[in-house]
């Protein structure tokens, strides 16, 4: 798992770590593996939002087009760790208070999905909705959903309140800069949800 890192390729674009609204700004990374998922070290340029199996970093923020991207990490348990929770509070509460309303979240690096209570996805849900007016529709996106996962999600009902699927499974995503990616994936969603 040491050997999973995240995406560094648009750090010319954008760095969490410099950015004063990000929730990891300030943040410096260093060489030594601390964080561990299962017992296995996870690369230390993952960040962590308060759960013992998700990681994420934020790979690109603009706030003008009330967008981000996100790539997550590790294993997503609301059955245990109730990980929506911690993803919510620590990580996206953070860049809604900024004007974030459009949210990809990149989840080739999510190894495994558990449901449990839909209440903060639909609470994040409902604040894009409201969000709606300022900026123009809201939503977000999974990208590259293992199918297990997608399957998983479906069943408890996530799909209600995230895109996934389909269209959203765009491999090549890495060769696209990232406003470039949020055109798309803006496209695609406007097609999706009717607007």
């Amino acid at each position: 798992m040491h050997e999973i890192e995240p995406y560094d390729n648009w750090q010319k674009y954008y760095r969490a770590e410099r950015d004063m609204r990000s929730p990891f700004y300030g943040r410096e990374y260093g060489i030594y593996y601390q964080d561990d998922v299962y017992g296995y070290y996870i690369d230390p340029r993952w960040d962590a939002i308060g759960s013992e199996t998700l990681y994420c970093k934020i790979l690109y923020a603009d706030y003008a087009l009330s967008a981000c991207i996100i790539e997550l990490f590790g294993e997503w348990n609301d059955t245990l760790h109730n990980d929506s929770m911690h993803f919510k509070r620590n990580v996206i509460d953070r860049l809604l208070l900024n004007g974030i309303s459009k949210y990809i979240l990149i989840s080739e690096n999510l190894l495994q999905f558990h449901g449990g209570d839909t209440d903060y996805y639909e609470e994040w849900f409902e604040e894009i909705e409201e969000a709606n007016e300022a900026s123009g529709p809201g939503w977000i996106a999974i990208l590259n959903q293992r199918r297990h996962i997608e399957e998983e999600m479906t069943k408890y009902g996530i799909d209600y309140y995230i895109n996934m699927g389909g269209t959203l499974q765009i491999e090549n995503w890495r060769t696209a800069k990232p406003k470039q990616l949020i055109a798309v994936v803006d496209q695609l969603m406007n097609r999706r949800l009717g607007a």
